[in-house]
């Protein structure tokens, strides 16, 4: 499996990513991640014929982990139907189901990748001896292709909002 330095650091201290560098214009990778009911599903099946917005956290459980999951919940509803907006962390689905009913999120969908780091190997961001995800988004349009990406260079620190909400924008303009 590849290893990947200087991308990301936590508190000042340098990471390395486990995994493939998704880039822009590639086939979304494929992942089975595990919904809140337990049950195993393929990302594409979640995202097919949609836009995604998939924002992946270490923790939920975490202020800035929870702060990013809320924000993308309030922007939902001025996306519209045809976007899909998926939180994907390493903590059990009892517990993202937990902390989405204490925070209110309801426009989101949280899914797990603590059985096999499927998603976190595919798309280059499993924290190699934390079992962590790293801070990033990505961006797929409805025909699968990646057309953004953003891995946040100190975990600890918030993405750029704007220019992923901008991105799945311009997916929204080139469609029509």
């Amino acid at each position: 499996m590849a290893e990947r330095t200087g991308l990301a650091t936590l508190k000042g201290n340098p990471l390395t990513l486990l995994g493939n560098e998704v880039k822009v214009g590639q086939a979304a990778p494929e992942a089975t991640l595990t919904a809140n009911d337990l049950s195993e599903t393929k990302l594409s099946s979640l995202i097919k014929g949609k836009r995604a917005i998939v924002s992946v956290v270490p923790s939920l459980d975490t202020p800035v982990c929870d702060k990013q999951t809320r924000h993308f919940n309030k922007e939902a509803a001025a996306l519209g139907e045809d976007v899909i907006i998926l939180t994907i962390s390493m903590d059990l689905p009892f517990a993202q189901k937990r902390w989405c009913g204490a925070a209110g999120v309801d426009r989101l969908k949280t899914l797990s990748d603590h059985r096999e780091a499927s998603f976190g190997q595919a798309y280059g961001v499993l924290i190699k001896g934390l079992r962590l995800l790293a801070r990033s988004i990505f961006i797929v349009d409805e025909n699968g292709k990646v057309t953004y990406t953003q891995i946040v260079k100190e975990v600890a620190s918030e993405p750029d909002y704007d220019a992923a909400l901008q991105a799945v924008k311009n997916a929204s303009m080139a469609k029509k």
